[in-house]
């Protein structure tokens, strides 16, 4: 019990602690929408590379995609747990056509959103949000530690040994025979 409150009282205090800080659930909003358009491009260019018979590059990319669509999950969860109003609508996005163009653009969003997650981190501990903070910091981690990690190592890789050998790396050798 809250002292000093009547009852009536305790129950409106307690209905604004639940209540998420409004600059914090429009933060979560916005980070929603960058998820869903990494999810959405991750979407589209894993189907690219399934198209052209880049299997391995295919199954990352829709491992990727899946991991996004995590995210979102995650945010939408806490954007309503603290009675906010989601925007579903995914942000816009600058998809590629190329293997290069793909994993370039890839990376962009990752360092979007790798800058937008420490911000929100940043945020949420300023309102005292430190499950919101630490949900962020785990989709943080899931971006440096591995996103970005491995989309800078592709690229790193077609600049050392070519964009015709890389790509012949990545084609699965059952699909090409079946």
């Amino acid at each position: 019990m809250l002292r000093g409150l009547g009852h009536h009282a305790q129950i409106a205090s307690l209905e604004h602690i639940m209540k998420g800080h409004p600059e914090v659930v429009d933060y979560l909003k916005q980070l929603l929408r960058g998820e869903l358009a990494a999810r959405d491009q991750y979407f589209l260019h894993s189907r690219r590379y399934e198209d052209q018979g880049l299997m391995a590059l295919y199954e990352r990319i829709n491992h990727e995609m899946e991991e996004e669509t995590e995210h979102a999950d995650a945010l939408l969860r806490r954007i309503l747990f603290l009675e906010g109003d989601p925007d579903m609508r995914p942000a816009e996005f600058d998809p590629g056509k190329t293997v290069v163009e793909m994993l370039e653009r890839d990376l962009v969003v990752e360092y979007e959103v790798r800058a937008n997650l420490a911000a929100g981190m940043k945020l949420c501990e300023g309102h005292g949000d430190y499950v919101s903070r630490d949900i962020l910091l785990k989709q943080l981690q899931d971006t440096e530690e591995d996103h970005a990690w491995w989309l800078e190592q592709q690229l790193g890789l077609i600049r050392r040994i070519g964009l015709e050998l890389y790509q012949t790396s990545k084609i699965d050798k059952g699909h090409v025979a079946g």
